[in-house]
């Protein structure tokens, strides 16, 4: 019996060694870690087994017991000391072919050439001073000027903001993009650093003059993100003769912290929008420059997904931006209610959460805030990252400026995808018991009326309903309201509904940019030739828009602008309007906004 319990305890410590074998070398995978933590990890295991196998056979359990905690213990130790080392992304490939130089006020430049030679690209040019030490929480600054000739064939850092394990990112890309790839050449981490005020040109190769710009804004929730993710990357938009600039700017904390002292401290009298600040100084860093790139200062385009749209509808009644573009496309995302369902805050509430971050950190001024590392701040994203009205950036609301006359567009293109809301409430979605009590928290007074139109009987059409409701409230419906107020204004405005299916993102939130920016991978199996016959199509709305402010164009389907919210255009395989799905919604919406409609 003794004899039968120490096989099964040998065998047991092997199943155990084997299974941990396979979970760490997937860890080490999806961790990014070196070639040399594979090699090292390998040498632990050999050593391991040799030790089991030759000096621990037959011992008592707790001698094989220490042996496999001391295992993990190696295994540990080698895991953080083999991890990635922290590297910039290439423009194109290390070994691309350099662009002739490029001349500007503050000096002279490369970029690369895309393989095929088509489009070449520019990265990581400063549009103003690092905004470190004494210029935290201050408005941006010119960029010095640069001796020699810059290499601009890297991007620059992401802005600071909070990191994520490397394996946590790895395993969001696995199982919320489906597009994960084996591979021993992207065993590095991404940079981080407060020092990132750059932006990155995409252009169409050659002696140019007078094309079209579009200036993207990345999302992230006003907290993360970057600009080198290759889904709004610019190149496929170069391809149809746009120049594709986009920006690194400031973040949570840094970008969007709001203090009484540092409005005092302004000239300006402002706090809180150091962000899109920085949007606006890259926008003025455009007109200034991207004729040397082949670009028109007087077409300009911005666009924006998710938080990065509420910026461009931010920058659409900012006094300060005027004149800096002409049309705007917006993705996913607005401030353009009457009470914004997200990335937007009144000015006192943003004050009032200076003020607790300074309790936070145990600081009683500006001064002694400065000298907080970085990477600590970073924390403090989670309530700093929200558009306000500081009476500089924005004197007003836009829903307040659109009422008055005041915008700075003279087109708009904008829309939404029809599961907006799934990934944010992934875990935390309806269900039978919690429906009723979620839709009386959204919506008030008019919870009776949303229930008797929206029943739910069973878990599915629970789960169904709230992902429409959550989906109307926090995304689509300022996209309803921004196309009524354009509208009555007399700005045409094409609003769009994305529906397409994929073996990726699909309709999700942010899934329609790879399609709109011509970016699908050539070899990626998780799209189909109906994909990127949409993506042909969506991709050229974009460049006429930004050509004429008409996305249409030969061999397109008609897309009209709309005129009073009620119709978008459909983007699946089928491309035609339809009404919108979410108009019963909006009128609960107006009804709480008190808009009488």
């Amino acid at each position: 019996m003794e004899k039968q319990t120490k096989k099964k305890l040998h065998l047991g410590f092997w199943i155990l060694t084997v299974l941990v074998a396979l979970l760490w070398f997937f860890f080490l995978e999806v961790n990014k870690n070196t070639v040399h933590g594979w090699i090292q990890s390998l040498v632990v295991f050999v050593v391991y087994i040799t030790i089991s196998i030759k000096l621990l056979r037959g011992k008592k359990w707790f001698l094989r017991l220490g042996a496999f905690l001391l295992l993990l213990v190696l295994l540990w130790a080698v895991g953080q000391g083999s991890q990635g080392p922290y590297r910039a992304h290439p423009a194109v490939a290390e070994d691309a072919r350099v662009t002739d130089v490029v001349t500007l006020g503050d000096g002279q430049l490369t970029g690369v050439y895309t393989e095929d030679g088509a489009v070449e690209v520019y990265t990581g040019i400063p549009y103003a001073k690092p905004p470190v030490g004494d210029l935290r929480w201050r408005e941006p600054q010119d960029p010095e000027p640069w001796e020699g000739v810059l290499a601009a064939d890297h991007f620059a850092p992401m802005s600071m903001q909070p990191r994520k394990p490397t394996w946590y990112d790895t395993m969001s890309q696995i199982i919320g993009f489906h597009d994960f790839e084996v591979s021993l050449d992207d065993n590095f981490r991404d940079p981080v650093s407060e020092d990132a005020l750059y932006l990155n040109i995409w252009k169409p190769a050659g002696d140019v003059s007078d094309l079209p710009v579009l200036v993207y804004i990345h999302g992230g929730a006003l907290q993360t993100g970057q600009p080198w993710y290759a889904d709004y990357r610019g190149e496929g938009l170069a391809r149809k003769g746009v120049v594709v600039v986009n920006m690194g700017y400031r973040l949570g904390v840094f970008g969007f912290l709001a203090d009484e002292e540092l409005a005092a401290e302004s000239p300006n009298g402002t706090t809180g929008n150091y962000g899109l600040l920085d949007q606006i100084k890259a926008l003025q860093w455009v007109r200034d420059n991207i004729a040397a790139f082949g670009g028109d200062p007087d077409n300009v385009t911005i666009a924006g997904e998710s938080a990065g749209s509420a910026c461009v509808s931010a920058l659409c009644t900012s006094p300060l931006a005027k004149g800096l573009f002409r049309r705007a496309i917006g993705e996913s995302s607005t401030v353009t209610a009457p009470a914004p369902a997200h990335s937007f805050r009144s000015f006192e509430e943003a004050l009032e959460t200076g003020r607790e971050t300074k309790e936070r950190f145990g600081v009683s001024s500006i001064e002694e805030l400065r000298q907080v590392d970085a990477a600590q701040l970073a924390a403090a994203a989670d309530t700093n990252h929200h558009i306000t009205v500081d009476g500089y950036v924005l004197p007003e609301t836009p829903w307040e400026s659109y009422a008055k006359g005041v915008h700075n567009e003279e087109a708009l293109l904008h829309g939404f995808n029809a599961y907006e809301g799934t990934a944010f409430i992934l875990f935390d979605n309806a269900n039978l018991k919690n429906y009723e009590s979620k839709v009386r928290r959204m919506f008030g007074d008019e919870a009776e009326a949303v229930l008797a139109l929206y029943p739910a009987a069973t878990d599915a059409e629970a789960k169904a309903n709230w992902i429409d409701l959550y989906s109307a409230y926090f995304f689509t419906y300022g996209h309803y309201c921004w196309t009524r107020q354009a509208s009555e204004l007399g700005i045409p405005a094409y609003e769009y509904y994305f529906t397409k299916s994929n073996g990726r993102l699909g309709a999700w939130h942010s899934g329609e940019e790879v399609y709109c920016y011509g970016n699908i991978p050539e070899g990626s199996k998780l799209y189909d030739a109906a994909d990127r016959e949409l993506s042909e199509i969506f991709c050229s709305y974009f460049a006429n828009f930004c050509k004429t402010g008409d996305p249409n164009g030969p061999g397109l389907p008609r897309w009209e602008p709309a005129t009073d919210g009620q119709t978008v255009q459909e983007l699946n395989e089928t491309v035609a309007p339809v009404p919108d799905p979410f108009l019963p919604i909006y009128e609960f919406l107006d009804r709480l906004a008190e808009l009488g409609n």
